[in-house]
């Protein structure tokens, strides 16, 4: 087996935070999410436009490859238009379900029209079309830090999905500034997004902190990670 298979194999999941922690996380989830809604509609509008822009040039990649996005919830980046603008580049984009309790997520082939369900928090997920793997994962925050490190719901699915894919997609916080936050204290359980884009631009998240990039440096970088993962695919979890 070679390294990547190893180092997997022994990973175990675990959500595991003391109640402070638990507590902690809970209240900036709180503070975070008010704030976000608080915002303007005109101003999330244009924050959007903005990550739309930059993400277009960032992702406009080889096709084929494979978008994962989630449906916009809690007034998250909405990336539909950007997934419409791939699909005409020949790139499949698939949407997130939740299969149970503890379980990593499912990414299911998504387009306009395909039938759909009420999943968790009613969230619309597609009703049984192709499981496919992302190649690229747009995740939205509740929050990000410093490090490149988001906060979620607090349920744990993309942390625990990433923990159990073979091949880690190349992942991308879709965030808003005001969903910065200094640090998250990450624990062994929490994984680093590769790249940040926000209404400010795009950083690339590396061990020693954040790098601020361009979206034409974001592109070449994406493919980079591609190809190095694309490498190791043949590294399979026991």
């Amino acid at each position: 087996m070679c390294a990547h298979g190893a180092l997997a194999s022994k990973r175990r999941f675990a959500l595991a935070l003391t109640p402070a922690q638990a507590a902690w996380r809970k209240a900036q989830r709180g503070q975070l999410l008010a704030a976000r809604s608080a915002a303007s509609v005109q101003d999330r509008t244009a924050w959007g436009a903005i990550l739309n822009t930059l993400l277009r040039e960032a992702l406009d990649l080889p096709a084929p490859w494979v978008l994962g996005l989630c449906w916009p919830y809690r007034a998250e980046f909405d990336a539909r238009a950007l997934a419409a603008h791939l699909r005409a580049r020949g790139v499949r984009s698939a949407l997130p379900v939740v299969r149970g309790p503890g379980l990593p997520l499912e990414f299911r082939h998504w387009w306009p029209g395909a039938p759909m369900d009420k999943g968790v928090y009613d969230i619309p997920v597609p009703r049984a079309s192709e499981v496919l793997v992302p190649d690229v994962l747009l995740v939205p925050p509740v929050g990000i830090d410093a490090q490149g490190y988001r906060l979620g719901f607090g349920g744990g699915y993309f942390d625990r999905t990433l923990a159990a894919l073979a091949r880690k997609p190349v992942c991308i916080a879709t965030a808003f500034d005001i969903s910065r936050i200094p640090s998250l204290a990450p624990q062994a359980h929490d994984v680093r997004m590769d790249f940040v884009v926000s209404e400010t631009g795009i950083t690339q998240c590396l061990p020693q902190g954040l790098r601020a990039i361009d979206a034409a440096q974001c592109r070449l970088a994406v493919q980079q990670l591609l190809a190095e993962r694309a490498n190791s695919s043949d590294c399979t979890l026991e």
